[in-house]
């Protein structure tokens, strides 16, 4: 790549964090403000499920209205359904509220997650945790930030003595799999944590809050922005062995970590139901 091509790239990458950490920022707020302080104790089954929808459906709005009025011809694919193929060859990957489940709660595990795609890489990505506090970025290349401060993960420890993220899917029939697996795999490391918001795990194994992270059944607005936060700190992230992190698989640990978990996973078929 010649220096002109290198800045122009750099300009390029430094004009899409900027829109994405503005719209991160809003809609963060936006999901913070707007929550009912007693949405997880409401008087009806139906009416807490319904605010947390319309504030998800809301909080996408806001991100791709602020995104179509800097940068109109972005295409969008969006948890909530937007969708849009766009001209300029940068598609944005949304999930305006990873961790629905703790939003109904109160849990603080929830965030809005957004990358920008180009040629089917990540070149940005943003995970906003307003109930933490903290803003995650990282740029392909450029490395992890997390507010403001370089992210770096954990160095690998031994096998036995892992801190592993993980979570479990919708469908019963996924969740007694997945179960199966975290049995086995439970004696064999330090434990387990499931948060409830898979962008936040990744971002936490790039802080070294987690040595390891896998899960099964993954979006690609639920892994595009946290994956890239994983990987410019250090980590290794993929699927089964030899392929990318996806809706199959998605593996994050540190060198030395990722190779052992990543074949114990797969031989305990933790890619399938």
């Amino acid at each position: 790549m010649s220096p002109s091509t290198e800045s122009q790239a750099a300009g390029e990458h430094a004009e899409l964090l900027a829109v994405a950490l503005e719209a991160a920022r809003r809609a963060g707020a936006l999901l913070r403000d707007g929550r009912p302080a007693d949405l997880g104790v409401a008087a009806t089954k139906s009416s807490p499920i319904d605010v947390v929808t319309e504030m998800d459906i809301a909080a996408e709005k806001l991100i791709t209205s602020h995104i179509a009025r800097l940068r109109p011809d972005d295409g969008v694919l969006g948890e909530e359904g937007a969708s849009s193929e766009g001209t300029s060859g940068i598609r944005w990957v949304i999930d305006p509220l990873d961790g629905t489940v703790n939003y109904l709660y109160g849990l603080p595990s929830w965030a809005v997650s957004i990358a920008a795609e180009k040629d089917g890489r990540t070149l940005v990505g943003v995970v906003e945790a307003p109930m933490r506090g903290e803003t995650y970025q990282a740029v392909l290349g450029g490395g992890a930030l997390v507010n403001g401060r370089p992210a770096r993960c954990r160095p690998a420890p031994d096998f036995a003595h892992a801190l592993v993220g993980t979570g479990f899917g919708y469908l019963s029939q996924r969740r007694a799999a997945q179960a199966e697996v975290v049995r086995t795999l439970v004696p064999r490391v330090r434990d387990i944590r499931r948060a409830g918001s898979a962008a936040i795990d990744l971002c936490d194994v790039g802080c070294g809050r987690l040595d390891a992270y896998y899960e099964r059944g993954l979006n690609p607005w639920d892994l595009a922005a946290g994956d890239l936060f994983a990987r410019e700190a250090g980590a290794l992230t993929g699927g089964r062995p030899g392929e990318p992190a996806s809706g199959e698989l998605t593996v994050a640990a540190p060198p030395g970590l990722f190779e052992p978990l990543q074949g114990l996973l797969e031989e305990l078929g933790a890619w399938h139901d």
